[in-house]
């Protein structure tokens, strides 16, 4: 291949890697792996500039502008920085600007991990947000930004600026959001950067509000207006009310930067959130003209860009495990290796095209990382370091009962073939009976394990037989008196779960918990869904044809019939009572909830407002038709008295709802 074919490739992987990551929020390679084809076309531009081509991305800024936001011109165009991936890159970055000024020293902040931003305000009031886009036009994104609790909608003082920021989601919400996703059956965030990037999108700014973002901001856009130096920045914006990170510092000699990298690089692994580099900034705001700028970057400021959390262990054994569906999943048995701060020594396999493809053996040194920080997962094995492994083999019988392990056609997933399996009748025990399904209080995963080896428990109908046995179960080792009640009362509560939570709980294949809600809309009776047809289920918004043709494959099975008319005779709810919007004060209204409430907690109150015809939202405006204020009841209370929306407190609202009923 000759020099212009290659620079060619690389403009075309690193344009599509651009649409990927900044556009569709699914980026397919590494950071790394970006970077150092970033690194390779810049240096054949500078050695053969008659080969540089027009669309090469050394031009640009990031990628293209989603359709579904109106589009907003910056100002100022939101230009990203060069990256350095070690300290002798870094000095050289350090050289480059001591050849043009003397007497300068430098800012360095913790680089975020998350979706960059500009935030407008106008007279001291927030009035726009919008993202990077392709660093000239982004999208308007006010709304869902308005719902970060940590940003300001008013500043301490009445000006305009336009500042810059990160947008993150915190480690904590970002595990939450990944287990619900996990619990409804839906696809996980590869990491929380991702997670920020696809919230910040969402069309609907309820959906935003509830995922717990959050912001750091680090810019003011033409600075030099209010302060002279990158720190004083950081100080101003902290005055007129904005989150900046606490991670930030000065230092004049490039020896005592990298001194202060290497403490940042401690610090990051106890944050509560994702970092993956420095940013440093020449301090002085007077010097930034006379180092300039290249097309793409200021040269007065790069990012140290530090090594993904990646670890290597070897690759001990693989086992197998069986899910409530009877699929076989191949796992990872690991030389024990702490990432993320936890200790990992098990990891997803997923299934045998994954380990062909990767040609992953017992014995390999192996990559690993935490997918969506929650599942560990092999990403690759350290080939040069192989000796004689043997290629992986597919078991052909179940690890639990013997019976033969079949594929489907056109399924990467492995079955095991006996429909009473021991070990899919546990699992499936195991999440009927788990919160987010039925919510059965004390019959976990080790108390289904036991009463399954001791025979009490084979069949999800068994669970609500269990009642016929306390004596037996009380004399049971682990099993106290107070614990067996608990746990039969819990079980006799479970009866008047809603009928998606049962319908979640059956393990239905591709039925997660929101598909359930979906279709006990269209299906308010058990009979009802059995007697569904595929073409009329595919009709449903949400329901292709392979979730169609699971839900009709379940019900056509004559032991799920039978199971299903036990349940009903012992009581279980398996209808969807629609709850009626009642048209009064609340329909069509928009309201805020602000302050502590004491009668209601948030949640309660957000639904009471829904079920009866009204719509929840974040921020005040003159579209609110009214605000319930709760004790210590801020900036939201002031801007209704503002615009003189009425305001009602927890008595009055309570009393609107009692007089509904």
């Amino acid at each position: 291949m000759d020099i212009k074919q290659r620079m060619t490739e690389l403009i075309q992987i690193i344009n599509q890697a651009n649409e990927d990551y900044h556009t569709k929020d699914q980026p397919k390679i590494s950071d790394q792996a970006y970077d150092q084809y970033l690194k390779e076309l810049i240096m054949l531009e500078e050695k053969y500039p008659e080969n540089k081509q027009v669309d090469s991305p050394t031009q640009k800024i990031g990628g293209a502008v989603l359709e579904g936001f109106q589009k907003v011109t910056h100002r100022i165009p939101m230009m990203s920085l060069s990256n350095v991936f070690n300290f002798d890159e870094l000095r050289q970055f350090d050289e480059r600007i001591k050849k043009v000024v003397d007497n300068y020293s430098f800012a360095t902040e913790l680089k975020i991990d998350g979706l960059a931003v500009s935030l407008v305000y106008e007279n001291g009031l927030f009035v726009r947000a919008a993202t990077r886009g392709n660093g000239v036009v982004g999208e308007d994104v006010t709304d869902n930004v308005k719902t970060i609790k940590s940003l300001p909608i008013r500043l301490t003082q009445p000006i305009d600026i336009e500042v810059r920021g990160e947008i993150f989601m915190p480690h904590k919400s970002f595990k939450q959001l990944n287990e619900q996703r996990l619990a409804n059956d839906e696809a996980l965030f590869a990491n929380p950067r991702n997670a920020a990037a696809g919230t910040i999108r969402q069309l609907d700014s309820k959906v935003v509000s509830k995922r717990n973002l959050d912001i750091f901001v680090y810019m003011i856009v033409e600075a030099s207006r209010y302060v002279s130096s990158q720190t004083e920045v950081l100080s101003f914006l902290k005055t007129l009310g904005f989150k900046v990170n606490p991670n930030y510092s000065h230092v004049n000699t490039i020896e005592k930067l990298i001194s202060q990298i290497g403490k940042y690089d401690e610090v990051r692994k106890m944050l509560p959130y994702e970092t993956d580099g420095v940013v440093i900034k020449v301090n002085e705001f007077d010097l930034y003209d006379r180092i300039g700028f290249t097309s793409k970057f200021p040269k007065w400021a790069t990012a140290y860009k530090f090594q993904a959390e990646q670890v290597e262990t070897v690759l001990k054994d693989i086992t197998f495990q069986i899910g409530r569906t009877g699929v076989v999943t191949p796992v990872a048995e690991l030389e024990p290796v702490s990432i993320s701060g936890s200790t990992v020594a098990r990891a997803t396999l997923h299934n045998e095209d994954y380990i062909l493809a990767k040609d992953i053996r017992v014995g390999d040194s192996v990559i690993v990382h935490k997918a969506g920080e929650i599942i560990p997962e092999v990403l690759n094995v350290v080939l040069e370091k192989r000796v004689k492994q043997q290629p992986f083999e597919m078991i052909h019988n179940c690890p639990v009962c013997g019976a033969p392990v079949v594929r489907k056609l056109g399924e990467a997933d492995h079955y095991c073939s006996n429909p009473d399996c021991p070990g899919k009748n546990i699992n499936s025990l195991i999440h009927f009976s788990s919160r987010v399904a039925m919510d059965i209080d004390t019959l976990g995963e080790k108390v289904v394990e036991t009463l399954h080896d001791l025979g009490y428990l084979n069949r999800i109908p068994d669970i609500y037989l269990l009642h016929n046995y306390q004596n037996e179960l009380k004399d049971l080792p682990g099993f106290a008196d107070k614990k067996v009640e608990k746990l039969i009362q819990a079980i006799e509560d479970s009866k008047k779960q809603s009928f998606d939570k049962l319908l979640f709980g059956l393990g239905i294949k591709h039925v997660g918990a929101k598909v359930a809600k979906t279709l006990i809309k269209h299906y308010p009776t058990i009979e009802d869904l059995m007697d569904a047809k595929i073409k009329d289920l595919m009709n449903i918004h949400e329901i292709g044809e392979q979730i169609a043709v699971s839900i009709t494959d379940y019900f056509a099975n004559p032991k799920h019939q039978e199971m299903i008319n036990e349940l009903k005779e012992l009581g279980l709810n398996m209808t969807y009572e629609k709850e009626e919007t009642i048209k009064h004060i609340f329909n069509n209204k928009t309201i805020v909830l602000t302050g502590k409430l004491s009668i209601f907690t948030r949640d309660q109150a957000a639904d009471l407002i829904e079920k009866l015809g009204g719509k929840v939202s974040s921020s005040v405006s003159a579209k609110t038709d009214f605000v319930v204020a709760g004790e210590d009841a801020g900036s939201k209370l002031k801007k209704a008295k503002e615009l003189n929306v009425k305001v009602i407190d927890e008595e009055e609202f309570k009393v609107m709802i009692d007089g509904s009923n």
